[in-house]
């Protein structure tokens, strides 16, 4: 990446302080304290200090951590070895919808969105992820829970393999942007509405719609490995700390393809 940290005299470094943080989400259930307890007792990282100076130096490199993340998904991609994607987009509540009017992290309207699949209404954000046939995340970005699948779509880099195919739903229904990856040699695979101008074929519309509902059982799976509540007090905070949990998830499911080969 060529990064260069703004205080190269500092005791411990930004990567220590990466490090931390994939601690807390890997092993601790994004307990900072238990963490830092184990940094602490064997003297893994040095000069480590209290929770709080931990929060501040997470969040001075919050969008470092982010970017860390898409040079990592190159690696993700060659170890994987996959051509077919998968996309899909899961709320994640800051608070409960009765107590919105109380959050202190986000306010608007446009953080309330409602979730078809759990037939409520969710306020806080929406995670837009493609992951590999096998489950492994590969592109995220997040959003307000308000904003519509395609509306964000367009603005995800895409960054996969010619030859590739990536799996929807009719959420993701858009004719300009399926051109434009087909233009870049990726299939984009969307299921159709009843109404569409590009119909397929019922074969082929049975064939995608069965592969596409194993894949997407996963996730089902991404969401359950987030724990129930993500303690902030910002919304880089927040952001920050579901990033860690989707890197965590990302290293348990490394681990398992390297125990099966």
């Amino acid at each position: 990446m060529k990064y260069k940290e703004a205080n190269e005299r500092k005791t411990t470094t930004d990567a220590g302080i990466i490090t931390i943080a994939l601690l807390v989400a890997r092993y601790f259930v994004g307990n900072i304290e238990s963490s830092l307890s184990l940094v602490r007792y064997t003297s893994l990282i040095p000069n480590i200090f209290s929770k709080s100076w931990v929060n501040r130096r997470l969040h001075k490199i919050g969008e470092v951590f982010s970017e860390l993340f898409f040079y990592f998904r190159q690696t993700v991609k060659e170890l994987t070895g996959n051509s077919t994607y998968c996309i899909d987009s899961f709320p994640v509540p800051v608070c409960q919808n009765i107590r919105s009017s109380s959050s202190r992290i986000i306010k608007g309207e446009q953080y309330r969105g409602y979730c078809a699949s759990k037939w409520c209404y969710v306020y806080g954000y929406k995670v837009h992820m493609i992951i590999t046939s096998d489950g492994m995340p590969v592109e995220f970005t997040f959003t307000s829970a308000g904003t519509h699948d395609i509306d964000e779509f367009g603005q995800l880099s895409v960054n996969l393999p010619q030859d590739s195919e990536i799996l929807s739903d009719a959420a993701y229904t858009d004719y300009l942007f399926e051109d434009r990856l087909a233009d870049n040699g990726i299939k984009l695979s969307t299921a159709r509405k009843t109404n569409s101008r590009r119909m397929h074929q019922p074969w082929a519309e049975y064939l995608m719609t069965n592969r596409r509902k194993r894949i997407e059982t996963i996730f089902n799976d991404i969401a359950k490995y987030l724990p129930k509540t993500i303690h902030a007090v910002t919304d880089i905070g927040f952001l920050s700390k579901l990033a860690a949990f989707f890197w965590a998830y990302t290293f348990e499911k490394l681990d398992k393809l390297k125990l099966a080969t």
